[in-house]
Formats: C-alpha cells, structure tokens, sequence
C-alpha cells in the first residue's frame, strides 16, 4: 500500500530525507571544524526550499499515517527550526483565518494600534513570538496544541543529545540552520501580504509566476489561490490559479526574487555558446 497521499510528494518527501540524511552524515564524520560552517553556508537556501515544502505539509501532510508524519516532522523540525503543529496553530489556524485583519493576524504585518511594520522589525517581531502566537491559538485547539508540546519535547531532546555527541557540528550542522531557516521563512513572508489591500484572497496577496520559482516552492507564488482554498494540495494550485487569475489585480503580481534570479544568470554563464551557421 502507498505511503504518501499524493504521488506528487514522491519528489520532494525523497529529496527533504536526502537532505536530512546529508545533514547528518556531515554531524558525524565532518572533522575539521570549517565543514560543518561551509555546510550551513551552503545550504542557506536549499534549507529554504525544504521550509517551503514542509509549509505544504502543514496544510496536507505528505504520508496516510499520522505516526509516519511526526517522524518526518521530526526531521523537518531539525532542518528548519519549525516543530511539529508549530505552523498548523501559527499558520493554518491563525493567519489563514485572520490574515485580512492584519492587526489581529499572527503573521500580521500591522500593529494593533494601525502602524505598519517593515520588514526588518516584522521579521524580528514574527521569528521571536512565533512559539508563543502558536501556543495562544492553540487555546481553542488543545488536542492541536499537544501534539506541538510532544513535537517540541521530541525535538529538543534530539537536539540536546546532537550537542552531547558533538557541540561544534550540532551547532552548525542544526541549531544555527534552524534559527536561521524559521527566520527567512519570516522575512519572505513579509512580502506575501505587506502593504496590500485586505479586501479578499484576490488583492490580499502577492503572486509569482515565475515557472522556477514555482518548482522551487511548490507553486507558493500562487498565493492567492492558497489563501482561497488553503487545503488544496500544493500541485493543484496552478490549474485554481487559472480560474483566479482574471480577478487578481496587475499589481499584486510580482517578480521572482533571490536566488532565481541568480539561478537563471549561472544558467546562462553555463549554456554553450551557439556557434553561428554557415549562412551568418
């Protein structure tokens, strides 16, 4: 019988346990002390990239048993920083319910008192009170809010026998990449809602079309559909996308950006050159 729900998820499920199990290759054998540093420097966007795939999970987990997904979460907590239930409280049941109240949303980029945030003190703001805005929601879902408190419990206690066996590599090679990895997903989320209007899913959310961007997050660019069937499974949201896409303003499109960018140049500088025909 199948494991996963959706064959879509064979890729990224396969490509998110190779990273983990590369993570730990690298904690266990790694000797000089720049590996495990250049690893994180490495991976500063990749980790991104699994941080993207693991906010699908949260909205339609990957396998068909529930005990299959806490141990991939297990992973997915120690490469991003995000542990389990974290940004199903946070993220599913909060800001998907109040992200067109910004001052009351917990990725809000408003103040209660009106004042708009940027993105620098959004991102401090967001990555600091995560744990607790989380807690909050989880209020009004307490079976929710356990399986965070089991999640936590699990992950930290993983992490503290990483530091016991070795406090360099587990530095570098977890605790720093997780910190690091929950704070760029803040900072990219700033731009999915900042500054734009609230009046419903079309005009509340940035999207990106841009084909590699879309391969490299899941179709995330396409946000508004996200936001306007949010359980919907990441590789059905351009075909939603398509029936949106006429009510959703010029202006909330908007282009791809680090590293795609930066993707396309070294394609570029890698392509061969065209050698001219005989008739030039």
């Amino acid at each position: 019988m199948a494991l996963l729900r959706y064959d879509a998820d064979r890729i990224p499920v396969a490509l998110m346990t190779t990273y983990f199990a590369a993570d730990l290759v690298v904690f266990l054998f790694a000797k000089a002390p720049w590996v495990p540093v250049l690893w994180f420097l490495l991976g500063i966007f990749p980790k991104g990239w699994v941080s993207a795939f693991g906010h699908h999970h949260q909205h339609v987990h990957f396998f068909k048993k529930t005990w299959i997904n806490r141990v991939f979460e297990l992973g997915l907590s120690l490469q991003t920083g995000i542990i389990t239930n974290l940004w199903v409280l946070h993220h599913v049941l909060g800001h998907h319910l109040n992200y067109l109240t910004p001052e009351k949303d917990e990725s809000g980029w408003k103040t209660a008192d009106g004042r708009v945030l940027g993105v620098v003190e959004y991102t401090i703001v967001i990555t600091a009170t995560s744990y607790s805005r989380a807690w909050k929601v989880g209020e009004r879902f307490p079976k929710v809010r356990r399986g965070m408190l089991l999640g936590g419990l699990a992950t930290f206690t993983v992490l503290a026998w990483l530091f016991s066996v070795n406090p360099w590599n587990a530095f570098w090679v977890y605790l720093v990449p997780m910190v690091t990895t929950i704070t760029a997903t803040a900072w990219v989320t700033y731009y999915h809602h900042a500054n734009f209007p609230t009046n419903d899913a079309m005009d509340g959310c940035t999207n990106i079309v841009d084909p590699t961007y879309n391969l490299l997050t899941g179709n995330l660019g396409f946000h508004s559909a996200h936001h306007h069937r949010q359980n919907i499974h990441w590789s059905k949201l351009p075909e939603l996308h398509a029936q949106l896409a006429s009510k959703i303003p010029a202006e909330n499109y908007l282009p791809a950006g680090a590293p795609v960018p930066w993707i396309r140049s070294l394609l570029r500088l890698l392509r061969p050159a065209r050698r001219p025909s005989p008739a030039e």
